[in-house]
């Protein structure tokens, strides 16, 4: 209230106050004996473009429930939001099917479901009634900042979307579709944030015209960000880049003095567990939490040194900060690059490898998978392996039923999207391992590898069901050697390519 955007804050306030009042989010009771109130406080921020000018000052008045007595002011609280990769997939489809993509916010989302706990909370500060100074808020509604205000939004969205007519897809519960005579629309739900696509404008408009009569609805128009994702529509399809979220990440740990990388990790560096004194271990959990979100959303190719790296985060080193370093010199670097996705090809493709005894210290391997679709990379992974191979065919195979287990779930995903349902064939998967390939075709199992052969049938079982088939490729071809080792600066920019992480043209 003191600085000099106080006209700005004020008008957030009143806006947030007067959605509040005409939801009639609460009422004012005296406190009943025995129930204890929780307290509530205001939260300012700036909300920008992905140009970094101000797009709007947002008030939130947040109740306090890390107050909440769980059994007593809530009971469940869990409530699911859609996969990245389900994200990715759309864009793709989007691309491929020339959909329409748009998109809606809910204004105070979480105001919109009736409350089945008793909840009392103080009056806001600014707004105590005169004459009503003891009494309290009796929550009639949710509000932001409950433990059990995400649940009780979805399960309101949740029943009203399906009351329209649309039905779940069957492997990620936000994601809903319907069939009419003359269109088709999915849309894509993350919290407050949707997605809408369509074959025909009037599905858009119809969608809408929906959502607008049963919730407080904002029009973002055609798509342009999403989870500080910025999206871009070219004559090939969409690309999708972090570079203003990128700068904001690199002006935050500015201090490290970073300087530009062209690549991510140095191969010539041996990263060791930290047996002496912590070196900022709370700075390095939020630097490690920053370069995973880039890491989960568009940029795969610093996927593999974010997962080595985020194993010393209980006690960093000065030789783990100088990687972080490196990391975001090379972020900085290349900040430019968008996941681009086009026409063709219109197929699931995977690719399957590991690093055989990647980690000195417990023998374990490295697990590194990534799938394309309409030329860009839609879903990959690097992790160390949870039990040890005594040879690099059975890390290969460990990694194969991981790759086959993510390939399942994808193809499931896209056979329930009404736009792909009748085209979705078996998913094909590369591997560079031509034992690993006689393995997973062979029914043999001759008892030698007991620790795996969950896998090895599982894997076979896949094949035999026409989910996957597994197809030999060198290793020159193998567009997930960035996701199990590091690589040289030709190499970082060969795999990028073909996963088409590139300049927009």
């Amino acid at each position: 209230m003191a600085s000099r955007d106080v006209a700005f804050w004020k008008e957030a306030i009143n806006d947030e106050m007067d959605s509040i009042m005409s939801n009639q989010t609460w009422e004012l009771v005296d406190l009943p004996p025995g129930s204890k109130p929780i307290g509530c406080k205001w939260v300012f921020r700036r909300k920008y473009h992905t140009n970094g000018m101000i797009q709007t000052f947002k008030a939130r008045l947040v109740a306090k429930g890390f107050k909440q007595r769980e059994c007593i002011d809530y009971f469940d609280t869990y409530a699911p939001v859609a996969r990245t990769t389900s994200i990715r997939i759309l864009f793709a489809l989007a691309s491929i099917h020339n959909l329409f993509v748009h998109q809606m916010d809910v204004k105070t989302a979480f105001l919109n479901r009736d409350l089945n706990e008793e909840v009392y909370m103080e009056q806001p500060e600014g707004f105590v009634l005169l004459g009503n100074e003891n009494k309290l808020c009796k929550l009639v509604k949710s509000l932001y900042g409950l433990k059990q205000a995400p649940k009780q939004w979805h399960e309101k969205l949740d029943h009203d979307i399906l009351s329209d007519g649309f039905r779940h897809n069957n492997v990620d519960k936000c994601l809903y579709s319907k069939t009419c005579d003359d269109y088709m629309v999915i849309m894509c739900l993350y919290v407050d944030d949707m997605l809408i696509l369509s074959d025909d404008m009037k599905g858009i408009i119809e969608m809408k015209k929906f959502l607008s009569s049963t919730f407080k609805m904002k029009d973002l128009g055609e798509v342009d960000t999403i989870l500080s994702i910025k999206v871009k529509r070219n004559s090939e399809g969409y690309a999708l880049n972090q570079t203003h979220y990128i700068e904001k990440v690199v002006s935050k740990f500015s201090h490290l003095k970073i300087k530009d990388a062209n690549t991510p990790f140095d191969s010539s560096i041996k990263l060791e567990k930290n047996d002496g004194r912590s070196m900022a271990q709370l700075e390095y959990a939020s630097a490690i939490g920053s370069l995973m979100y880039a890491a989960q959303c568009t940029r795969a190719d610093i996927s593999f040194v974010v997962s080595k790296l985020s194993r010393f985060i209980s006690n960093p080193s000065v030789e783990h900060w100088k990687a972080i370093g490196r990391v975001l010199g090379y972020l900085k670097n290349t900040k430019e690059l968008s996941l681009q996705y086009s026409k063709f090809p219109t197929i699931i493709e995977g690719y399957s490898d590991a690093s055989w005894i990647s980690s000195v210290e417990d023998n374990l391997s490295t697990t590194g998978w990534v799938f394309t679709l309409g030329g860009g990379a839609v879903s990959w992974g690097s992790k160390k392996q949870t039990c040890i191979s005594h040879s690099t065919m059975e890390a290969e195979f460990i990694t194969l039923a991981a790759t086959g287990k993510e390939a399942e779930w994808l193809r499931d995903l896209m056979m329930d999207i009404p736009f792909t349902a009748n085209n979705v064939s078996t998913v094909s998967i590369h591997c560079d391992s031509q034992a690993t390939l006689a393995r997973a075709y062979s029914g043999v199992y001759n008892g030698k590898s007991r620790h795996i052969s969950i896998r090895h049938e599982y894997v076979r079982q896949l094949i035999q069901n026409g989910i996957i088939s597994i197809s030999f490729v060198r290793s020159s071809g193998n567009l997930e050697d960035p996701f199990t080792k590091p690589l040289t600066r030709d190499l970082v920019r060969i795999t990028s390519r073909g996963m088409r992480l590139k300049l927009l043209k």
